[in-house]
C-alpha cells in the first residue's frame, strides 16, 4: 500500500517537472517573439519616416528645379548670357558646340556675365582670379620731409604785455602770480620767480616783454603760460621794458630774423634751452640776440634799465 503511494508520489511530481520544463521553454518562445515583434515594430516605423523624409526631399528638389527655371527664364529675358554646362568634362572645342546666346548689339553696354560658369572658366580656374597687382620693387619712395626752421629767435613769440596784477604766490615764498593782458581777449596767468629781485609794487599795472609760446607749465600748483623777460645776472635781475610809445601785443622782432614762431616750443626739441643762451642786454643795455637788436617795429628798441652786458632769461 505505501509502495504504491510513493509510486504514484513520484510520477506527480515527475509530471510537474515537466510542466515546469514546458513553461519555462514557452516562456523563452514567447520572449522571443515579443523582442522580434518590437524589432519589426521599430523598422517599420524608421521606413515610413524614411518614405516621409524621401517624398519631403523630392518635393523640395521640384521646388528647387521650378525657381531655377523661373530664374533662367528672368535672366533670359533681362538679356543676360546663359552657358549649358556639359554633365562630363570635354576639350573646350566639344564644350564649345553647347554655348548658346542671344547675340548682343554692339552698340549696348557689354551685359553681365550670369552666375554659371563656363567650361573655360572650369577648365582654367586661375584665368578668373582676379589678379594682384605686382609689387614694386624697392622700398616706396618717402615723401621728402619739410625742412626744419633753423633754430634761432625767430622761433620765439615775444610780445608786450601789461601786468594787470600781482600778488604772491599762496604757496612759494619766492613766486610772484601775475594776471597778464597780452591783447589776446583775456589775461593769461603768469609765474615768476622775482619775489627777491623786484618789489610787489613795482610789479604793479605796467608793461613788459613776455615770451607766450613755451608750453604751459604748473609751478607749485599754478598753471603758468608764459615767462616774462628779464636781464639776469647773480648779482643784479631786471624787467626789459619795452620802447615808449608800445602797445599791448606789440610783437618783438629782430632784424635778419624773419622766420614765423612755433605756434608752441617743443619741450622735447630743447629750442629755448638751443636759444637762451644767444640773448643778452649789450653795454647800451639793450636786447640782443647774437648782437642783432630786439625791437618794436617802428616804436623803438627793448631795453633793461640798469643791467649791462648780461644774459636774459
Amino acid at each position: 500500500m505505501i509502495s504504491r503511494k510513493m509510486t504514484t508520489s513520484i510520477a506527480v511530481l515527475q509530471h510537474l517537472q515537466e510542466k515546469a520544463t514546458q513553461a519555462e521553454q514557452l516562456i523563452t518562445q514567447l520572449r522571443s517573439q515579443l523582442f522580434a515583434l518590437k524589432k519589426e515594430a521599430a523598422v517599420s516605423a524608421c521606413r515610413a519616416e524614411e518614405n516621409q523624409l524621401a517624398a519631403e526631399n523630392a518635393k523640395l528638389r521640384q521646388e528647387v528645379k521650378n525657381v531655377k527655371e523661373k530664374l533662367i527664364a528672368a535672366e533670359i529675358k533681362n538679356g543676360l548670357v546663359q552657358v549649358n554646362l556639359p554633365r562630363t568634362t570635354g576639350s573646350l572645342s566639344a564644350a564649345a558646340t553647347l554655348f548658346s546666346a542671344a547675340e548682343v548689339p554692339t552698340s549696348e553696354p557689354p551685359v553681365k556675365q550670369s552666375a554659371q560658369a563656363t567650361v573655360s572658366d572650369q577648365n582654367q580656374p586661375l584665368q578668373k582670379k582676379k589678379q594682384k597687382p605686382e609689387k614694386k620693387e624697392g622700398k616706396k619712395q618717402q615723401k621728402p620731409e619739410p625742412e626744419a626752421a633753423p633754430v634761432d629767435v625767430s622761433r620765439l613769440k615775444m610780445c608786450v604785455g601789461h601786468i594787470i596784477s600781482a600778488k604772491k604766490h599762496p604757496d612759494a615764498d619766492g613766486l610772484y602770480v601775475e594776471e597778464v593782458d597780452l591783447g589776446e581777449g583775456k589775461c593769461r596767468t603768469i609765474v615768476s620767480g622775482l619775489v627777491k629781485h623786484i618789489p610787489l609794487e613795482k610789479m604793479q599795472d605796467r608793461l613788459a616783454i613776455f615770451l607766450i609760446n613755451l608750453k604751459p607749465a604748473k609751478m607749485r600748483g599754478i598753471m603758468s603760460e608764459g615767462m616774462i623777460m628779464c636781464a639776469s645776472s647773480p648779482d643784479l635781475v631786471e624787467i626789459i621794458d619795452p620802447p615808449p610809445g608800445a602797445a599791448v601785443g606789440d610783437h618783438v622782432t629782430v632784424d635778419g630774423y624773419i622766420g614765423t614762431p612755433d605756434p608752441m616750443l617743443n619741450p622735447k626739441k630743447k629750442i629755448w634751452e638751443q636759444i637762451q643762451p644767444e640773448l643778452q642786454v649789450n653795454a647800451d643795455g639793450k636786447a640782443t640776440y647774437k648782437g642783432a637788436l630786439w625791437k618794436i617795429e617802428g616804436k623803438g628798441f627793448c631795453k633793461a634799465p640798469t643791467a649791462r652786458c648780461q644774459g636774459i632769461k
